[in-house]
């Protein structure tokens, strides 16, 4: 149209516009796709188009902002407020603020959820359904869980607000109707995760703390664990059965103050019989009908003598015929005596070392210390205290080759007493 002044002059070459609204405003005002003036776009044409045609413009608004989903079909004036276009949010909080102020399912601002509305929302399905993809940050989906992450009702039914974060807060049904064991019968604990794991209800991955052998394994879960309180169960034995302790007459423990340390005595399987055994100590003769209490006083089986004189240093104190502690007898009772009677006892001074009670020596003597002239000592003795006449001996002896006046020499050579 260069040769055509007056479509732009219009015969006045005064005030000619020099800006593309000047002279196409009626354009303006008249396109419809998109309707300009009802979008409020800028007057400033040459954003979008070229001195070459109006149509096709020369804007592609995904070069600055794409345009996906519910987006597409806005109205300018939605994001572009009051026909600015210069000052337009690049942020979906910066448009979508309002939303996220005003959800109540769940309560955004509440929860303190972030205001980065595409991590949890897109521009295709619009706000619902969310795809909430940091849901591990408050319940981690894991197992059996993870399963059901795109079916949100099952957990929340529809109310994102007050969603139980315990397991029996969705699971108590499971709880209830559990029958393989009773758990409600048996009292169980409603702490789902100490027996279940996410993966599956069945098998639990729950192991007894406490090996369930014998008699145990048949056991109900409230015979240990009264009123259902698995926090203070006892680990000890005593601790579920003192009243089987105090009732027990055969032996009666109380009356002969047994430990109760039931394992020492009973097993699992069954309190009778017994497996104890008193093999630590034998209990033969006299022991064998000896009650517990002798020994063992005050209930005591922790510091009780294995030594004869432990228990029988009274009886050795006592003892005159002969006077034990005169005649500083040793107190090793088992060289003299036995568990079935100390009187008489097993010793025997002819038999087993010198005739003294017969032969020459049988009423020579009063008291020990007269050959045992070391007291308490009975491995030494002497003979010559007696057969003291040195010379004498000597010329009976003079025929023995490597004669000594000694009373090793005279026991060596006359162990049975006699003068051969």
């Amino acid at each position: 149209i260069a040769n055509d002044c007056a479509t732009c002059h219009n015969g006045n070459y005064n005030t000619t516009p020099n800006t593309c609204n000047g002279c196409h405003n009626d354009d303006y005002l008249n396109t419809t796709n998109p309707n300009h003036a009802a979008a409020q776009f800028p007057t400033d044409c040459a954003t979008c188009h070229t001195e070459t045609a109006w149509t096709p413009s020369t804007f592609d608004h995904n070069t600055i902002w794409p345009l996906t989903g519910a987006h597409i079909s806005s109205n300018c004036v939605d994001c572009h407020v009051g026909g600015n276009y210069n000052n337009t949010p690049n942020t979906c909080a910066g448009c979508h603020t309002p939303d996220y102020n005003s959800s109540t399912n769940p309560n955004h601002v509440a929860l303190n959820l972030p205001t980065d509305c595409a991590s949890c929302h897109t521009t295709a399905a619009g706000w619902e359904p969310a795809t909430f993809a940091i849901h591990n940050n408050f319940y981690p989906l894991n197992g059996a869980h993870a399963a059901i992450a795109n079916d949100c009702a099952t957990c929340h039914n529809g109310n994102y607000n007050n969603t139980p974060t315990t397991c029996i807060g969705c699971h108590q049904s499971d709880y209830n109707s559990a029958m393989n064991p009773n758990h409600a019968a048996a009292q169980f604990p409603t702490t789902c995760q100490n027996c279940h794991s996410e993966s599956a209800w069945i098998p639990s991955t729950w192991s007894h703390s406490w090996p369930l052998n014998g008699a145990h394994a048949a056991a109900g879960c409230a015979d240990c664990h009264v009123g259902g309180n698995y926090t203070n169960t006892p680990n000890t034995c005593v601790g579920c059965h003192l009243p089987d302790y105090n009732q027990t007459t055969n032996p009666n423990h109380v009356a002969a103050q047994f430990p109760t340390a039931c394992q020492n005595c009973h097993s699992e399987t069954a309190w009778q019989p017994s497996t104890w055994d008193h093999d630590s100590w034998p209990l033969t003769g006299a022991h064998a009908s000896t009650a517990c209490a002798q020994c063992h006083p005050g209930g005591n089986y922790t510091n009780t003598p294995t030594t004869c004189v432990g228990c029988h240093l009274t009886d050795y104190n006592q003892a005159n015929d002969p006077n034990h502690a005169s005649a500083g007898f040793p107190t090793t009772c088992q060289n003299c005596h036995n568990t079935t009677a100390w009187d008489p006892s097993t010793w025997n001074h002819d038999q087993q070392y010198f005739p003294i009670y017969s032969g020459k020596h049988d009423e020579e003597w009063d008291q020990c210390i007269e050959c045992h002239t070391t007291p308490g000592n009975f491995t030494a003795f002497s003979c010559i205290i007696c057969h003291d006449d040195q010379a004498d001996l000597a010329d009976e002896h003079d025929d023995v080759n490597n004669y000594q006046y000694n009373s090793p020499a005279c026991y060596t050579c006359h162990p049975d007493g006699e003068a051969d």
